[in-house]
């Protein structure tokens, strides 16, 4: 009787949180249902990657080739470059966004002026609302051979100063980590300004009592208080650390010759798809990038685990 007492005991108990917490399960619905539908039940079609596959017979029964679709990723001799490009683009999108989040995120927190605060945020979170498509098509008409700037400049007398940004592929690592600064950093900053007002003021206000300036407030007060949030983005960060913003290097690079040092894992496996309609191939650069980014979040958040465990995801 006492057993089955305490086997009900648990089902009570869960039912009563269900229900105490039912808005928020409630809330909850809608992105795990999308979860499930867009991330869960696409996965058996990572088999293509092992198929040659053709429209006729489907996914289940295509033909099995093996690695052959991974042996044309190693014949094409651009794994390395892709990954490489991959990679660097994100680990500079991650540091740098990291730096001035946090840093606008402490500026706005200080700023005194409360109705130039808020213009402030709204101007830095526009950007966000902005498409790559219409920065593409603002770049191209400010940057462009016949652009504005070159216009102004040939208008002036000066045509051997003219700046042929779509012609040289060295620009644009720098030109693509600043627009993607520009047009992330005030999304960003919300998460880190949300922290900030979750410090305690009292602890500001005894800091002041003992004689802090506002720099030393910073280094000692606010950024502490910020590590853990700042270990748990890098994370979800680092968790896509292979995947490109396909939107940004897709619109914004126009030619093949820019290709050298724009090209990345998203980008490649989109045209692969487009110009040789081998899904084959395709997902096998899909699943080699999935793998990486499986082995590389498993890896950091281990590491962190060790170091300090109440700031690991899991």
């Amino acid at each position: 009787m006492r057993e089955k007492q305490k086997a009900a005991a648990p089902n009570r108990s869960l039912w009563k949180d269900i229900k105490k917490n039912r808005t928020r399960l409630l809330m909850l619905l809608v992105p795990v249902t999308m979860a499930v539908i867009f991330c869960y039940i696409p996965m058996p079609g990572v088999i293509i990657a092992f198929k040659k596959y053709n429209y006729l017979d489907g996914i289940f029964g295509s033909e099995w080739n093996g690695f052959d679709n991974f042996r044309y990723l190693l014949i094409s001799k651009k794994l390395w470059s892709l990954t490489r490009n991959t990679l660097l683009y994100n680990i500079a999108f991650i540091s740098i966004g990291l730096v001035f989040e946090v840093g606008i995120a402490i500026i706005l927190n200080e700023m005194l002026h409360l109705r130039f605060k808020k213009i402030a945020q709204s101007l830095m979170f526009l950007p966000h609302f902005i498409s790559w498509v219409v920065v593409a098509t603002i770049m191209l008409n400010i940057f462009g051979d016949h652009g504005v700037l070159n216009n102004i400049l040939r208008s002036m007398g000066f045509e051997g100063f003219n700046i042929y940004a779509y012609e040289n592929a060295k620009y644009w690592p720098i030109v693509m980590v600043a627009l993607k600064t520009w047009k992330s950093v005030g999304y960003g900053s919300v998460v880190y300004l949300a922290a900030i007002v979750g410090i305690s003021p009292e602890i500001n206000e005894a800091a002041k009592i003992d004689g802090a300036n506002i720099w030393q407030r910073i280094w000692r007060i606010t950024i502490p208080c910020l590590k853990p949030t700042i270990v748990i983005m890098t994370l979800l960060a680092v968790g896509g650390i292979f995947r490109g913003d396909f939107g940004m290097f897709y619109q914004l690079v126009k030619g093949q010759h820019l290709l050298e040092a724009s090209d990345v894992l998203d980008t490649y496996i989109y045209r692969t798809m487009m110009s040789t309609s081998n899904m084959g191939w395709s997902a096998a650069a899909g699943l080699y990038q999935s793998v990486l980014c499986f082995i590389t979040i498993n890896v950091v958040n281990f590491t962190v685990k060790k170091i300090e465990p109440d700031y690991a995801l899991y």
